[in-house]
């Protein structure tokens, strides 16, 4: 029975059982029946069931929120604002985009046809999800599957596992019918299995690089599955000469170390130009100094503890080796009083003299350790930007829009904020570039996902000759 150890205190929190191969085929029959069912529902129906849940989910919030804290490390306050502010959010959004994202798209009139394309589901949807943000992340996918008509089967990562219950509870509790949303926690090997039954018509996949290529094999192998990746990320930050330098510090430290600094889209390299540097580095660095580093039940703690003590380890490896290699720390562990209790704690790290040599500046940190470069101007700053195997946001700091709209055309990301960071628009498309992944979620394109085409073409009318007859059928020779 598997046991998730809380990053609080590194003592065993939770457990839970993984399913056996007998109830994974149970279960994945149930959605399959579910989903050709549920395809007839209307679209008004399906939105009053997605509001539902929230309701359903918010009468519980004081639990799940606490659960999800002890389960990885999120400050109390933050694990409720990303279901108060983010889930809410993105479920209202996504609900106001179905009517439309949904509606077929009607060709031209055409004399004597009738034709048009319908997004059909395409049944029963796998959401492979991330634990950093388990509500966030995994509702990207749930609810648009849920809204186009399909089921959705939510194996969420082991660290988060009650997160799915928690969805599958809340669905239930709304009105679902069974097999509408099930948690499925498995292992490696059964999710593998499950993907081999080729019953899926989606699979969505949220974590690592080698994550993303161990389930993307697994697709391609004798099957035909549609799927979306977000992967890795190493998100940089560009703060011109015209900055205000005061306002970008502010915000650039929320970004960098805003749930311990594990988040896809997470601040992890700055650049500044070379005529604000030391204005913004000053003011980075007070900011910095005010996290509370604490126990995450604590509602005055505003930075909790990584994930496990692995995570944390790979950070402080990181830091001392951009140290080694000739980085001066200006923020460190030696300025907070950090928990006794676990090593899974890690102080705000802000390094300078920092370059691309350093797997600090190039290598996915995913915590709470940021780097920042001096840059001559513009050019050499979008060079450093593009300079990494990543894509998924960046972000630029100016005064002058059309200066920053001009330098997010060339900056290689699926996402490029101006005087913003470290936010999902639900009305924007979530997609990233290079190894951060491929293919959408959110805005009405996500609906696309977890839908297939499928062209009508009726003829209203016969021809002017009249119905064509069949031709004679040829007798075979004996």
């Amino acid at each position: 029975m598997p046991i998730i150890t809380s990053p609080i205190d590194e003592r065993p929190a939770f457990e839970f059982d993984l399913l056996g191969e007998d109830e994974v085929a149970r279960r994945l029959a149930l959605a399959s029946g579910t989903a050709r069912a549920f395809r007839e529902s209307d679209l008004a129906s399906r939105i009053a069931l997605c509001q539902g849940m929230l309701r359903a989910y918010a009468a519980r919030l004081d639990a799940n929120a606490e659960a999800i804290t002890r389960m990885m490390g999120k400050p109390i306050a933050q694990s409720r604002a990303e279901f108060e502010r983010t889930m809410v959010e993105r479920v209202t959004h996504l609900c106001a985009l179905a009517p439309a994202a949904l509606a077929d798209d009607v060709l031209p009139a055409k004399p004597g046809f009738r034709r048009f394309v319908r997004h059909e589901p395409v049944g029963v949807v796998l959401d492979i999800a991330a634990w950093n943000y388990p509500l966030a992340i995994a509702v990207n996918v749930i609810v648009p599957a849920v809204l186009a008509g399909n089921a959705v089967l939510v194996k969420h990562a082991s660290q988060t596992a009650l997160v799915a219950e928690q969805f599958e509870r809340a669905f239930l509790e709304a009105g679902a019918p069974a097999g509408l949303v099930q948690a499925m926690p498995m292992d490696h090997g059964a999710t593998a299995r499950l993907i081999a039954t080729r019953a899926l018509g989606y699979v969505s996949f949220t974590g690592s690089v080698r994550g993303g290529h161990e389930v993307y094999r697994a697709l391609a192998q004798d099957n035909f599955i549609a799927a979306g990746m977000e992967l890795g990320g190493k998100d940089p930050a560009l703060v011109l000469e015209d900055a205000d330098v005061a306002f970008a510090a502010e915000n650039l430290v929320d970004g960098a170390f805003y749930n311990a600094g594990q988040s896809c889209c997470g601040i992890e390299r700055i650049y500044v130009a070379d005529a604000v540097y030391d204005a913004f580095v000053e003011a980075f660095v007070a900011h910095a100094r005010r996290y509370v580093v604490g126990d995450p039940l604590d509602p005055s703690t505003t930075l909790g503890p990584m994930v496990d003590r692995a995570s944390a380890d790979f950070v402080r490896g990181q830091v001392a080796s951009a140290i080694a290699a000739g980085a001066k720390q200006l923020v460190g562990d030696r300025d907070f009083a950090l928990p006794e209790r676990s090593r899974c704690y890690v102080a705000p790290q802000v390094l300078v003299d920092v370059d691309h040599s350093m797997d600090l500046m190039s290598e996915e940190t995913f915590g709470p350790a940021i780097g920042i470069m001096r840059v001559a101007d513009e050019t050499e700053g979008l060079a450093l930007m593009n300079d990494s195997p990543y894509g998924l946001t960046a972000s630029i700091w100016t005064a002058d829009l059309e200066r920053g709209e001009r330098l997010a055309l060339d900056a290689e990301a699926g996402t490029v904020f101006v005087n913003r960071c470290d936010y999902l628009d639900p009305g924007l498309a979530w997609t990233g570039v290079k190894d951060s992944g491929f293919g959408c979620s959110l805005s009405s394109l996500g609906f696309r996902s977890v839908t297939r085409p499928k062209s009508f073409h009726l003829r209203q009318e016969p021809t002017r000759d009249g119905p064509r007859k069949p031709k004679p059928r040829r007798k075979k020779p004996r």
